[in-house]
């Protein structure tokens, strides 16, 4: 009989009540039976994942880094600008499908990948979003300063929000002018907002500048990336910098970085990192290490990398 209602209602595709009428038995019995029908494996549940997702990948990921969720995309090439791209989209219809009303977004102005998202995201019909909040120093070279500007700008009118812009470089010179900077008043009214953020959208960097913060100008000399890399840093989230294990890594130029801090980071309710890449790998792995993220997206080069280093770093101990 068990088997009988439960191929009635998953073969045939028939509602509970017209099975319990057509059995003349009770919907409650009807509803016990299919549970009964699980309890006993004579109904069992198959997920076929289609062609062009990861799901061992994604459940590699969730498991060895701790992570709430973990998107991999489908790339055909480990190249960078491909890359971004596919991460870019994905991005744009994960916060399509996720955005709850009144988020507060905090961004990056300064990652590539974030801008490929921005580009990828249509137009919310009915406003959800509040504020976006933009978590970098926006101000640098005239030559992209417009990227920075449209970023956050574009962001906020697609989900119905208000943007807050920091009109701020994100390196100052010194310690002394960084402070003069957050005397401004539109600068501290964009800051006190970093800690109401809901969402953060964030990049992963190596320690190298990608080429859009390079050419924006809000970066370090060599020899003061010597330095972090002397530190141990491998990486970095908004020019904060953390080693391999996932530990701040603090120096000096700390004191010159206009925007959010990782310990302001790690109290954000959702962090969704995007990156991936030949080039960032080991940085992706510090970030992940830092219990920041919540969700990753990324491409299935780069998870793999990320996954077999994980199993090989296990196999050795």
């Amino acid at each position: 009989m068990i088997a009988r209602v439960a191929q009635m209602y998953h073969v045939e595709g028939q509602r509970q009540a017209a099975i319990a009428k057509h059995l003349r038995i009770s919907q409650a019995t009807v509803s016990r039976m299919l549970k009964k029908a699980q309890e006993e494996e004579i109904v069992r549940t198959t997920v076929v994942s289609p062609s062009g997702t990861y799901a061992e990948l994604e459940t590699g990921l969730r498991q060895q880094f701790n992570l709430a969720e973990a998107i991999v995309v489908e790339c055909t090439e480990d190249r960078d600008a491909a890359i971004m791209a596919r991460i870019g989209e994905a991005a744009a219809h994960f916060v399509e499908a996720t955005l709850q009303t009144d988020e507060i977004i905090g961004v990056s102005s300064w990652s590539e990948t974030i801008l490929r998202m921005v580009e990828n995201i249509h137009p919310m019909k009915s406003g959800k979003a509040r504020y976006v909040v933009q978590t970098l120093g926006g101000m640098g070279n005239p030559t992209v300063q417009m990227h920075a500007n449209q970023l956050t700008t574009r962001l906020a009118k697609l989900t119905g929000a208000e943007a807050h812009v920091l009109s701020a470089p994100g390196v100052a010179q010194s310690r002394e002018a960084k402070l003069v900077l957050l005397g401004d008043p539109y600068v501290r009214e964009t800051m006190d907002l970093f800690a109401r953020i809901t969402l953060a959208i964030v990049g992963i960097g190596a320690v190298e500048p990608s080429g859009m913060l390079a050419r924006s100008g809000n970066v370090f000399t060599s020899r003061e990336l010597a330095d972090v890399a002397e530190a141990g840093g491998v990486g970095d989230m908004s020019l904060r910098f953390f080693d391999a294990e996932g530990a701040f890594v603090k120096t000096p130029l700390d004191d010159r970085v206009i925007g959010l801090t990782l310990e302001e980071l790690a109290k954000v309710d959702r962090v969704i990192a995007l990156a991936g890449g030949q080039s960032k790998t080991e940085a992706i792995r510090g970030a992940l290490n830092t219990g920041i993220i919540d969700l990753l997206i990324t491409d299935k080069f780069t998870a793999e990398r990320l996954v077999t280093s994980g199993d090989q770093h296990a196999a050795v101990e």
